[in-house]
């Protein structure tokens, strides 16, 4: 039997576990430590292994894929795997109550599966049904978890405590690591992995060239992503009362509906609200 190579919950119990050595070794530092980051001399031990691996392995075998695969076939194997996601977006959007995400995702899944050669084609989105893509740490930050400190998982890279306890639960919803198949789940895990890494090509060249510190970069490009997309777009303000996403979704819905029934309560508008067709 091939080992697995597919196994974030595996991965989620090791990186508790590290992450209670990094506590007790006192891996936090002094007063100019990122209150976000408060594992940061952990973390970049981390990064650094991860960043010896993706130069040794990952980013030559990402460079050989997309030298030898034409763009259409790279674009098709991207379009497979994200209808996959597509799936698990259509849940976790469910779980947060969004309809219409919701919807979306799931009609793009029946779309690409039936009319688009089993997701290998975007058929959804030439017929402008938008993305919403969501995993269970997204789902957990909306209900109001708090991300909890930033971590560097070992071949995972970037991810929070939150994300971190997610993974088990995303990877119930990742039918591609369902596969009862071991050599199919191993090597549709091992395209994944690559095709994702030969996307990232550009942005890595971009990183060695831009940042002086790329860890701190990537951390810092990590969390405002994330907090951004948890928030769909529209994260408080800096200096803001922080709420919660459902918080910040029932407060405006509130005041929505404030605003409608002040405007009953004026003069004629009830009569001009009647009047309407």
């Amino acid at each position: 039997m091939h080992p697995s190579v597919n196994q974030p919950a595996r991965t989620a119990s090791w990186a508790g576990v590290v992450l209670v050595l990094a506590v007790l070794s006192g891996c936090a530092s002094g007063p100019n430590t990122n209150p976000q980051d408060p594992l940061e001399p952990f973390n970049r031990g981390v990064y650094k292994f991860n960043d010896s691996v993706d130069v040794a392995v990952l980013k030559p075998v990402a460079k050989a894929y997309q030298d030898v695969l034409p763009a259409p076939v790279r674009r098709s194997v991207g379009n497979f795997f994200a209808n996959l996601q597509d799936l698990w977006s259509g849940v976790n959007n469910s779980l947060q109550f969004k309809g219409e995400p919701a919807a979306s995702s799931f009609v793009r899944f029946g779309v690409n599966t039936f009319l688009g050669l089993g997701g290998l084609l975007d058929v959804a989105s030439e017929m402008r049904l938008e993305r919403h893509t969501k995993d269970f740490g997204h789902t957990l930050g909306y209900w109001g978890v708090e991300p909890g400190p930033y971590l560097v998982l070992p071949l995972l890279g970037s991810s929070t405590l939150r994300d971190t306890l997610a993974l088990p639960v995303d990877a119930q919803g990742n039918l591609v690591s369902g596969l009862e198949h071991v050599p199919t789940r191993n090597s549709l895990t091992a395209l994944q992995l690559v095709d994702k890494r030969a996307s990232l090509l550009g942005a890595s060249a971009m990183l060695d060239a831009v940042a002086l510190d790329k860890y701190t970069f990537t951390r810092d490009a990590y969390l405002q992503r994330r907090r951004s997309s948890i928030y769909d777009g529209n994260p408080p303000d800096d200096g803001e009362v922080e709420q919660s996403p459902v918080k910040q979704d029932f407060s405006d819905v509130r005041e929505r509906t404030r605003d409608w029934v002040n405007t009953l309560k004026k003069p004629g508008s009830a009569d001009e609200v009647r009047a309407k067709p």
